[in-house]
């Protein structure tokens, strides 16, 4: 028997930030909406991802604040990190938020289909559990997973990746991080200072390709002192599991012995099994679905967004492309994401944030580049916190003093790169932005003073 259509103004499949923002951004605007998700809503920012990484880098925060408490004259006697613990409250946030999701898609009037959902053709989405859904318009955001590399079959026991990790109740003794891209080093930083020996082995010549080199040596020397061995330049080969250790062989002809391996090199796009014979989607050689330039696939009324496509794999990129279709559905004005303006976030310890180009990523554009520090140490609230590596720095262009790019690592970098985002895309000037009074002491202090030099004239910058 076949099942009854429903019919939407749009119908969504995959329930992750970019198909959720899509929804509840089209349903504020008056649009019927039906959305498919296999798993719970937030897809995997929220439930694997984004959301549950960074309670586990809290977690490591609040042990190292606390094994350094001594230093403001406060006892502490032997703290131990009960990772158990630590795991329900992470589950607790994720819950609390996916049910805050949930509730709020139901009070804008969104349907949800629990189940595999797959796009036929012809604006239809079938369901496993057998409704066929209509839409208008339809929008593909089945989000992605983590890579996976030959000889490391991931078994939850001595090779993980970044869903296993976060499902751990023990920490492993030690481990070995293979990747050193934005997630392999958060999950390094939180592990060594939640006890783990940690090594880090990349084979690319360095950690964070991409990132502005001087944040990252920043980021390194903290990782060498607090015991993180670095590889870089040499790929791994296999592993030889025995007893509670793994041996790990790197392509270089060495082996390292550890109880467990994390593969953190990346993700892919979701793409298998969502499209039926009817469909007309193109998908590239590497898995993604191709898309023009307002995000709309081969088939026409059909769109993708979020890590399904080759764009920046980020959470709140994902809710910039779901705004950006539904307003270009709507027949309104859509701009397009710039993307090499984005905010960038890595949660290491310490933070790095960032926005816009690098001094050398300037000068291959064509500018002429000026280039501003302000080394924390010589600012008052990260003398008062007690932690002063790190800098902001400032790229602008020397003959129209625009900035360019905005670069920050430290203390609270994630939540200091605002005034900097706002300022690379709204094009700014270096005078402009001098005007406005920072107020004191604050570690947002860093960005003022930095731009304050680039017109030439300082006050605490050298």
């Amino acid at each position: 028997m076949l099942s009854e259509e429903q019919a939407f103004d749009v119908v969504i499949l995959g329930a992750g930030p970019a198909g959720y923002a899509a929804a509840l951004y089209g349903a504020s605007a008056g649009l019927k909406i039906g959305i498919v998700e296999r798993d719970r809503v937030g897809g995997t920012c929220l439930q694997r991802g984004c959301v549950p990484a960074k309670e586990y880098l809290e977690t490591a925060a609040v042990y190292r604040s606390i094994r350094g408490a001594v230093e403001f004259g406060i006892t502490v006697s032997d703290p131990v990190v009960d990772f158990a613990v630590s795991q329900k409250r992470k589950q607790a946030v994720v819950d609390k938020l996916t049910g805050g999701l949930a509730g709020l898609m139901r009070s804008r009037g969104i349907v949800t289909y629990a189940g595999d959902g797959v796009y036929e053709g012809d604006g239809r989405i079938t369901v496993s559990t057998g409704e066929t859904l209509v839409g208008d318009k339809v929008i593909i955001s089945t989000g992605s997973r983590p890579r996976t590399i030959p000889g490391f079959e991931v078994d939850g026991r001595y090779v993980l990746t970044s869903d296993e990790v976060l499902l751990l109740e023990e920490l492993p003794k030690s481990v070995a991080i293979v990747g050193g891209g934005v997630i392999g080093c958060e999950f390094a930083s939180a592990m060594a200072d939640l006890g783990s020996k940690v090594t880090i082995i990349e084979a690319l010549p360095r950690l964070l390709p991409g990132v502005d080199q001087d944040l990252v040596d920043v980021m390194i020397r903290s990782f060498k002192k607090r015991g993180i061995t670095i590889h870089t330049g040499v790929g791994v080969t296999g592993h030889s599991p025995s007893g509670e250790e793994t041996t790990l062989t790197l392509a270089d002809g060495s082996s390292l012995v550890v109880n467990q391996i994390v593969i953190a090199v990346g993700r892919q796009p979701n793409f298998e099994g969502i499209f039926g014979g009817r469909a007309s989607v193109a998908v590239s050689d590497r898995g993604f679905v191709v898309v023009d330039g307002s995000y709309q696939t081969s088939e026409p009324g059909v769109y993708a967004i979020g890590d399904l496509i080759e764009t920046a794999q980020l959470a709140h990129v994902g809710f910039a492309e779901g705004v950006a279709v539904i307003k270009t559905i709507l027949g309104e004005e859509s701009i397009p994401v710039d993307y090499s303006r984005v905010p960038w976030c890595i949660y290491t310890h310490p933070e790095i944030a960032f926005a816009g180009l690098t001094e050398e990523q300037a000068r291959e554009r064509g500018y002429d580049p000026v280039v501003k520090k302000d080394p924390l140490g010589g600012n008052s609230r990260a003398r008062i916190i007690g932690e002063v590596d790190g800098f902001v720095k400032v790229v602008a262009d020397r003959v129209t003093h625009q900035i360019l790019g905005v670069h920050i690592v430290g203390p609270w970098a994630t939540e200091l790169l605002s005034p900097g985002y706002l300022a690379v895309n709204w094009e700014a000037s270096v005078e402009e932005l001098a005007h406005f009074i920072q107020p004191h002491p604050t570690l947002s202090e860093a960005f003022g003073e930095t731009v304050f030099a680039l017109t030439g004239r300082s006050l605490h910058v050298g």
